[in-house]
């Protein structure tokens, strides 16, 4: 298939890349400027005819994939894992809130209107989306939305951002029932994401936010305690294989994907890297407190299991290979 991949150099999208073109796909990458994408066709030498990238700079502004969508010959798929970011918010709602919204809105106006052959569209949402934060949940599924309001998430950096998620998903599916395109959508919604780094990682300080609590704990930042935390996890190769087979799967056509592995805690993953690298065991206390039965709610991922085949990995394959990425780093 040919498919056109948005945010090709994040996290995921570098995870999604590897994914398409090891399923075989043709893939153009969008990337924010040329440096990032020449890195991009660097680290793939051997899809050197199956890999190629634009420049899209401004995901958020009017008409920004209006050229990206077109291809010849044309696309059939889109994966769309870019999202807006910025790092200093200060006016909530023009910085975080409305990028997200247009910059999902945007790639699905271009597409409607630049490449009608596209019939599949998979989304990167989040567990964000999803999450009550107002009242007890004990199971989640596809059906549940995130409650908040935007009077609820213009009022502090952390509910602006599950705004932005769950504003940005609804406005997806809020288009392809009013516009009604020719293209299906589907997404895919994932809780805290660990996993491997991907190529060209120069320092540690550059790591995804979500895998800053391996960097703390290889940089002897734990020593004197873990901090007690806990909730659900997944590994970012399952995420990137959850959207491909969203892709080629037609059953996922208008599904949402809660991509979930379990719960864990930092204590239990502490444990683990204590175990596995005998290297770093005096970057750690000599006792370390795990916490039983922290998560209080479960997440039904049957249907990423079913449907798209996911078999997903386990906490300790997981760490182990994450603090290896990252101890490749420092080496």
């Amino acid at each position: 298939m040919k498919v056109l991949l948005t945010g090709g150099s994040g996290f995921v999208g570098k995870h999604c890349l590897d994914s398409l073109l090891k399923h075989g796909h043709t893939v153009t990458t969008t990337v924010r400027s040329d440096a990032k994408g020449r890195e991009c066709l660097n680290d793939y030498p051997e899809f050197s005819d199956k890999l190629f990238y634009c420049v899209v700079e401004d995901m958020a502004t009017s008409g920004a994939f209006d050229e990206a969508v077109q291809s010849e010959p044309p696309f059939e798929a889109v994966v769309h894992t870019a999202s807006p970011f910025h790092y200093h918010a200060t006016d909530l709602k023009r910085d975080m809130i409305d990028p997200a919204i247009l910059g999902t809105t945007e790639i699905l106006r271009a597409i409607k209107e630049y490449a009608p052959l596209v019939k599949r569209v998979v989304i990167t949402s989040s567990f964000a989306a999803v999450f009550n934060f107002q009242e007890v949940v004990n199971v989640y599924t596809s059906k549940d939305w995130n409650p908040i309001t935007m009077e609820q998430a213009l009022s502090d950096g952390q509910l602006a951002y599950m705004g932005s998620k769950t504003f940005a998903e609804k406005a997806a599916w809020d288009f392809v029932e009013d516009k009604k395109p020719g293209f299906t959508l589907a997404t895919i919604n994932p809780v805290m994401i660990f996993g491997p780094a991907t190529y060209r990682l120069h320092s540690l300080d550059a790591v995804n936010t979500s895998n800053t609590i391996f960097r703390d704990m290889i940089q002897g930042k734990m020593k004197l305690g873990v901090p007690q935390n806990s909730f659900q996890w997944v590994d970012v190769r399952d995420v990137a294989l959850a959207h491909v087979r969203a892709i080629e799967v037609p059953e996922a056509a208008g599904k949402r994907f809660l991509a979930a592995a379990g719960p864990y805690s930092n204590g239990e993953m502490a444990t683990i890297v204590k175990d596995r690298f005998p290297e770093l065991k005096g970057q750690f206390p000599d006792q370390i407190e795990v916490q039983e039965n922290a998560q209080s709610f479960v997440i039904d991922n049957t249907p990423a299991k079913q449907i798209l085949g996911i078999q997903f990995r386990g906490l300790e394959d997981c760490v182990v290979d994450t603090v290896k990425s990252l101890m490749a780093v420092t080496a």
